[in-house]
């Protein structure tokens, strides 16, 4: 399939170019964890488990509002964006969600000149 052999090459850009910036192949997790450090906006933060599960929540919404699955609602007390769920997700099989999530950080970095 043409669609997802230039989803594939593009993501091998990405992940070159991510090796190029931090020095080793980032998983799907790192990536989302980047993403959401990005939101935040504290990159100087030592973060526990629990709040690199939420960064990575964040990163997952971010990513999903390019597409009008989610919008933000602000920011709570201590800057952690919060997001409003708008519509249902599409039911998809795991590879299509793997396929579904990478286009949409592919075009999170692209829209910000990554």
């Amino acid at each position: 399939m043409i669609a997802n052999d230039d989803l594939q090459t593009r993501w091998w850009t990405l992940e070159a170019k991510l090796v190029e910036r931090f020095g080793k192949k980032p998983d799907m997790e790192t990536i989302l964890f980047l993403i959401g450090i990005q939101e935040l906006g504290d990159v100087n933060r030592k973060f526990s488990k629990e709040q690199k599960q939420d960064l990575m929540h964040v990163a997952v919404c971010s990513l999903l509002s390019q597409s009008g699955y989610y919008e933000r609602e602000g920011t709570d007390d201590e800057g952690w964006p919060h997001f409003r769920q708008l519509k249902d997700m599409p039911v998809m099989s795991p590879i299509d969600q793997e396929n579904f999530l990478r286009d949409h950080v592919l075009l999170y970095f692209e829209s910000r000149g990554f």
